[in-house]
């Protein structure tokens, strides 16, 4: 026999050698409990002065998460979300800020708190199966009370005052916005009112350039708006108006249009539709050149183009609202009116 097969019979041999008389294994010798490692002081624990600039650090940092609660009531109250996209940018960016600085100063105070100023000294319980007995109870209950006088907060005035005020002062971030937004506009009327009416040039959206009949081709799509003037479209207001008013502006052959929701609604092919979806609002503008369906990205409810809009798949109950258009003397599209019905998803005044 080779050295090769000698090998695993020697090895079999050794293993059984700590088994029983069975062949059973047991469990090897438990290793011995290294206990808990001598414990290191640290420099705050040795060195007054290394003790109270760590306190003096903890006190700056709890006062910086203050001024950073007080910076954003103020930007709340002094910078509101006002004057088109620029507004909103600066009051979210300051409220932000003031979030951030309001947190990370507690969150870190307190970490450097418990790093540099707190008691580390190793404790070990047993542990317990069932309820503690009264004894330890009454043990844990004074190692609390100890850990409490330990941390010093109650010699520490300054670093306690500053910790509560942080801690207390912190919900108001949350808080302020909150309450001061609860009470909206619940006036649903203005949905059924957008800027859109008689006369009223299509722009392209973003730009607010004015669109010619011309410049839509078949099978095309642009994204429109009512051009307003550049002032307007800087104001808050725009973006609440705009929301209502942009349409998809689709040209087909006029043969393939199936239906209008009103008589002359459409221009040599070009029809034109809210771009809000009748379901939960969500932007439709999926077009499929092919089957001339509109599908919304959200819940995939599918609208034809070619027949008024009409649903004819997914969850959302109503067309979409078409915009009645025409062209002007100079061969610009202009809406002949208003939307004839709310757009957007329904409401507990219109339940279709």
């Amino acid at each position: 026999m080779s050295e090769n097969q000698n090998t695993p019979a020697d090895a079999s041999t050794e293993v059984t050698a700590h088994g029983t008389d069975h062949g059973e294994l047991v469990h090897p010798e438990r290793f011995t409990d290294p206990g808990v490692p001598e414990h290191r002081h640290r420099l705050t624990d040795t060195d007054p002065q290394a003790n109270k600039r760590a306190e003096r650090t903890v006190t700056l940092l709890f006062v910086l998460s203050i001024l950073g609660t007080v910076g954003t009531l103020v930007a709340y109250v002094m910078v509101p979300p006002e004057g088109g996209t620029s507004g909103v940018r600066l009051s979210t960016l300051l409220l932000g800020l003031g979030l951030t600085v309001s947190l990370l100063g507690i969150g870190i105070a307190g970490i450097h708190w418990a790093k540099t100023l707190m008691g580390d000294h190793e404790m070990i319980q047993e542990r317990h199966v069932t309820r503690s007995s009264d004894e330890a109870r009454t043990g844990a209950v004074a190692d609390l009370k100890e850990g409490a006088a330990d941390s010093g907060i109650g010699r520490r005035g300054v670093l306690k005052g500053a910790v509560l005020s942080a801690l207390a002062l912190f919900p108001l971030t949350i808080a302020v916005p909150l309450i001061g937004s609860v009470g909206g506009d619940w006036k649903v009327s203005k949905f059924k009112h957008t800027l859109w009416e008689k006369g009223m040039r299509l722009a392209i959206d973003p730009s607010g350039r004015p669109i010619r009949a011309a410049d839509v081709t078949v099978g095309s799509v642009f994204h429109v708006i009512p051009d307003v003037t550049e002032e307007y479209r800087e104001s808050h207001e725009w973006i609440t108006e705009k929301s209502k008013a942009v349409v998809l502006l689709v040209r087909l052959d006029p043969q393939d249009i199936k239906s209008e929701q009103g008589e002359g609604w459409s221009y040599d092919g070009i029809v034109a539709f809210s771009k809000i979806c009748t379901h939960v609002g969500c932007p439709v503008a999926l077009y499929e050149q092919q089957t001339h369906h509109l599908l919304c990205p959200c819940h995939q409810s599918t609208f034809d183009v070619a027949d008024s809009a009409k649903v004819v798949f997914g969850p959302a109950n109503r067309p979409l609202p078409q915009l009645p258009i025409t062209v002007d003397d100079e061969g610009y599209l202009v809406a002949q009116d208003g939307f004839a019905e709310p757009v957007g998803p329904s409401y507990w005044e219109r339940l279709k």
